[in-house]
Order: C-alpha cells, then structure tokens, then sequence
C-alpha cells in the first residue's frame, strides 16, 4: 500500500535527448504531456549543447549541459570527436549519466529521444523507458540495422514503445521483429505555429524562404552564401522576386564585443544592416528580410526553400515545400549531411553541387531556384512528397498520450498497464 507520502508526491518523468533536432522534438512532446497531466513533474536532460528547447519551456534540466565542437555531428567528420574527447567529452557523459540516475531513482519513467547514447541512459535508470529514434529512418538504406547494443536496448523487456519519425520504418522495424515500432507522426511539425506576424511581403511575387541553420557560426557562413545565392537568383526574375531569411536569434544580438553577428555578416558581403531587420544591397537593388521570431510565418508562406539546415528542412518538406540544398563547409551541413537528407527526405530535395559552395555553385542553384517555381507538377509532387515522408502536424500529442497511458494512468496498476498494453 502506498503511503500518504507517495500519494501527494508529484508524479516524475525525465526526457533524454541528444542534438538539437531531438530537442526540438522532445519539447513538442513535453508541451502536450503538461497540458494532459499537468500534476506530472518533467525534467530534462539534454545530452548535446545547452538544451535550450528546455530552457525556453522552463523544463527542469537535471544535469551539466556543455556545447562541444562538433555539436555532435561527429558522423560527419570523425575528426570532430577527437576534438570532443579533447574538450572533455567523456568527463561530461559520465556527469550526465550520474545527474540521470540519481533524478529517475523516483520517476516513473523515461522517455529517450535519440540514438544509443540516450537509450543507455534511460536502460541505466532502471526504469522503464519509450524509444523515440529520431534520426533513424528506413528510407535512409531501405533496411534497419542497429548495432548491437542499440538493438538490445530496444528489445529490452524495459523498452515498452519505439516511436519512429515515418510510417515505412515502422512497418519494417515490426518485419524485423520490433513489434513495439508505431508511428503516430513527427512533433516537429507541431512547432509550426502561425505568429500572424506582418513579414511586410507582396502577395504577386514568389518567395524563396532562405534557412542558414541554427547553430554558430556555422548559420553565420551558411546565410552569406544564401544572400550570395539571392543576388544570383533575382535577374532570372524579371518580374521581381522576394527572399525573407529565418535567422536564430543569436545573429540578430550584440556578442560579448558588442557587435550584432548579422550586421557583421552584411558588411563582409556588401549589404547594408538595418534594425527593422532587412538587408539591402544598392549595387543590385536588393532587400532580404531577416526574422529571428517568425521561422513558421515564413516557411508557411514562401513558395520555395533555400536551405543549410536540418530539422527545419524536414519540417518543409513536411509543409510540401520545393527544396534547393547547396552544401556548406560544415560542421553540420557538408555534402553528407546534404546527400543523407535527399535520401531520407525523397523528392523533394535538390542538392547543387557535392563540395563547399563556390560562385558556380551559386550560379547553378539560382538556375534550380528558376527552374523549379516554373515547374507545377513538380510543386504539386512535393505536396503529396511531403505528407508520405513527414506526415501532419499532432505527433507531440499522440506521443504523450500513449506515454501518460503506458505509465501516468492512476486508476491501474503496473501490471494491468502491461497487460492493456499487450493487448492493444
């Protein structure tokens, strides 16, 4: 019988992640979780970065968050974890893996949103966890294969759903024996809510959405490739053309010197830094729109993305945009990470160029861009592209539901929970 004690203690549950798009994620999760159990106490820890999805939510992170130097695209560059260990990679996952154990002694369970790194984690508590593996996908080798571990771990008697990020994986998953793979869609679409913003736009000429990524400084050389990429692009569009770039806020502050990134980045390429927040270049008549607080606005509304990002694509293509990809020099968005995206992604991804963008690079992306906006069948083969790979927006909802119905339900016991389960 439990004691008075535990019957007014608050309900816990922790969130595991590990990179900024399984951030993303986790707190699309966490926000229905909070308005279907709002009793239910939630704690985080992100595994890469600062957690900042969290922080924004007020979600507890229970551990040490560090930004290390491959932002953990080490599967990019191998390099890049020498550089991590070197930065004290391991000290940190073991402070991590500790601040987990000692939070989930009392939790009910763990929900690991991610790779190996986080399933571990949430094997390490005890406790019983749900998967969900977002980087993970069928579409990327047309098969699932797992190293061994990540395998044991999802086939633990522990690991009570395996959530995929599309319908093709988890029928496969379940083929190979993971009868615990469901897909019941991807949270990040449910980031995108309208703002109503004012983006101050023409309703008569195309727009071509310019995403540079989020993390510094890479999303700092990825966007003076993208303004490169509008200067190149307008006199193919006699008619006139508009650009409107989605910028994280850190390019949009004063730094530690003082200096405002974005108006640093417009004077290394020659355009005029305004505080409304456009650009303009006089040698070619041009303004670029730069919004820090209106990403959804923006990707709602162009007619074409132009990007260097990761989740941000997905979510896109997932709105049935045309995407234009040109790889940077990383360390996120090289032509890996670009290549990777086109498999995951399908149809309605067009990568320019398989090295660091030069000037033809740029040349023949504008063309893509030309190209592609006077291409209606290909526009409407994005549409149905895109609601086959990625799918609608109330994956966050649907996750948390079967999550408080796995574990927060006060009315049954743990072993009727397994057995409903079972039975379902």
């Amino acid at each position: 019988m439990d004691s008075p004690d535990s019957q007014t203690a608050p309900r816990k549950v922790l969130f595991i992640s590990n990179g900024h798009g399984e951030d993303l994620n986790a707190v699309q999760i966490v926000k229905a979780l909070r308005q279907q159990q709002p009793q239910v106490e939630i704690g985080a820890m992100p595994i890469v970065g600062y957690g900042n999805a969290y922080r924004n939510l007020d979600i507890n992170i229970i551990g040490p968050t560090e930004a290390l130097p491959s932002g953990g695209f080490i599967y990019n560059d191998r390099f890049k974890l020498l550089e991590d260990i070197r930065s004290g990679l391991f000290t940190l996952l073991w402070r991590q893996i500790q601040a987990i154990r000692k939070y989930s002694k009392d939790c009910e369970a763990i929900l690991a949103i991610g790779d190996v790194v986080v399933l571990l984690g949430a094997y390490l508590t005890g406790k019983p966890y749900i998967s969900f593996m977002v980087s993970s996908s069928a579409y990327y080798e047309h098969r699932m294969q797992f190293p061994k571990l990540t395998e044991w771990l999802l086939k633990s008697d522990r690991c009570r759903q395996i959530f995929t990020r599309d319908r093709y994986t988890a029928e496969l998953l379940n083929k190979q024996g993971y009868d615990k793979a469901i897909f019941v869609g991807f949270p990040a679409m449910d980031a995108l809510e309208i703002t109503g913003k004012d983006l101050q736009l023409s309703p008569d000429l195309p727009l071509v959405a310019l995403l540079p990524g989020s993390r510094l400084p890479e999303a700092g050389n990825n966007l003076q490739l993208l303004l490169d990429l509008a200067i190149s692009t307008t006199p193919l569009f006699p008619d006139g053309i508009q650009f409107c770039a989605a910028v994280t806020p850190n390019l949009c502050v004063p730094d530690a010197t003082g200096i405002i990134p974005l108006q640093q980045i417009a004077a290394q390429r020659g355009w005029e830094y305004h505080p409304t927040g456009y650009l303009t270049h006089p040698q070619h008549q041009l303004t670029v729109c730069c919004i820090d607080d209106a990403f959804a606005d923006i990707l709602h509304q162009c007619d074409l993305v132009a990007g260097m990002a990761g989740t941000a694509i997905e979510q896109a293509v997932g709105l049935g945009k045309p995407i234009i990809q040109i790889p940077g020099a990383g360390p996120q968005f090289t032509y890996t990470f670009a290549e990777a995206q086109m498999r995951l992604l399908g149809a309605s991804i067009q990568t320019i160029g398989t090295k660091p963008a030069t000037a033809a690079t740029i040349t023949a992306a504008a063309q893509a861009i030309d190209r592609t906006l006077n291409d209606p069948d290909y526009i409407q083969q994005c549409q149905a592209n895109g609601l086959n790979r990625i799918g609608g927006a109330g994956g966050g909802d649907a996750m948390a539901r079967i999550f408080a119905d796995l574990f927060l339900k006060t009315d049954l016991s743990s072993t009727d929970k397994q057995s409903s389960r079972q039975g379902s």
